[in-house]
């Protein structure tokens, strides 16, 4: 097992020739498929509040409201239907992955785990609560009904090897629990209002995938506000009729970025050749002008301490992914973490909550014409 431990982590950094990493691959998904216990838990029915982690028929983390916009009038035009990411990790630490922890201790975490979360488990829907649906899908709670369905969402490891049959198994079945619980939504709750999909990470992953079904080029991209993509790759052409949005009130578009501190270039990330589409937050433009802290309206940090001014972002011109420059009293802990993908909402919260607001506006205003 320890020559497996070596050879999973020179696959993670890319340190071999195309070939080896090929036949390392197969050796890892053979060990993944081998010691991956079978899935466990029911399937989703959407007709109960139960699988629903955000729904506005039950009080849930999405309705928090940060103590600093108590006096906020919400006004709910619109519906979000909102993705979350990976909160099935084991007892692996996704932060200390992407910024060089422990894979040996990770991959020992997961190999044993069932591709697939079961619904059940109360460690993981608290996570996938107190995180993700808190701290992200919460910031549209100003402007929509907010709307997150609970999945089978693939565990950390199918990441690891993204592209193996296991994997794909594992996504796909994820993304048929999204899929349902769309219907659902579609045929129960919509209602013909103004729809926002909203994820991050593996949401992200399956949001596309949503959006190629129900809405390019199809009717309902008549009623898309806005997609809000956010910590996964965009490739330029995911979407044949789907335009990225490239102003503050630009509707029937989408957006994403992927958030690093200045002047990292991880290597995955080059290997795209640049292969990729990223919205500034500060200026919800492609335009690859540096953007002053100045513009940044505020990043929370914990749910009711909102931080303006403090964090400046630019895209990286070549593999359009988008640089930040943290402050000094961000503390030791962040300023040491180059990938700052857990934080892509946090950072821009208050600039995400305004812009879906004039997005909503200018859709609302658009209808009314």
């Amino acid at each position: 097992m320890r020559h497996l431990f070596l050879l999973f982590a020179l696959l993670s950094t890319g340190s071999l020739q195309a070939q080896q990493g090929q036949l390392l691959q197969k050796y890892v998904i053979r060990q993944f498929e081998k010691e991956s216990a079978p899935n466990t838990g029911p399937a989703p029915d959407y007709r109960d509040l139960r699988f629903w982690a955000a729904s506005p028929h039950k009080t849930d983390p999405s309705d928090s409201v940060p103590a600093f916009l108590k006096k906020e009038t919400p006004n709910l035009r619109a519906d979000v239907f909102f993705i979350h990411p990976t909160s099935y990790l084991g007892d692996a630490s996704e932060m200390d992955l992407l910024n060089g922890g422990n894979r040996r201790e990770a991959f020992e975490a997961l190999k044993t785990e069932p591709w697939n979360a079961d619904l059940t488990d109360t460690a993981v829907n608290n996570r996938t609560d107190a995180r993700a649906i808190r701290y992200q899908a919460s910031v549209f709670n100003g402007s929509c009904r907010v709307f997150a369905p609970r999945y089978r969402q693939a565990n950390l490891k199918a990441f690891f090897i993204r592209d193996s049959p296991a994997s794909q198994r594992a996504f796909d079945l994820a993304y048929a629990d999204i899929k349902a619980a769309f219907e659902h939504y579609l045929k129960n709750e919509n209602q013909g209002r103004p729809i926002l999909i909203a994820s991050h990470s593996q949401g992200t992953l399956h949001a596309i995938r949503l959006l190629q079904e129900f809405f390019d080029d199809k009717p309902l991209q008549n009623q898309l506000v806005c997609a809000y993509l956010i910590g996964y790759q965009l490739p330029k052409n995911t979407f044949k009729r789907l335009p990225v949005g490239t102003s503050p009130t630009m509707t029937g578009c989408f957006v994403g970025w992927r958030t690093y501190q200045k002047d990292v270039m991880p290597p995955a990330v080059a290997r795209e050749e640049g292969n990729s589409v990223c919205v500034n937050p500060l200026t919800w433009t492609t335009d690859t002008k540096w953007a002053d802290k100045s513009q940044n309206r505020g990043s929370l940090i914990g749910f009711n301490t909102l931080i303006p001014q403090a964090i400046g972002a630019g895209i990286e011109p070549a593999s359009r992914i988008l640089w930040v420059t943290l402050p000094e009293k961000a503390g030791a802990r962040l300023q040491n973490l180059k990938n700052l993908h857990t934080f892509d909402y946090n950072l821009f919260w208050m600039n995400i909550r305004e812009n879906v607001r004039a997005r909503v506006e200018a859709f609302g205003a658009a209808e009314r014409k």
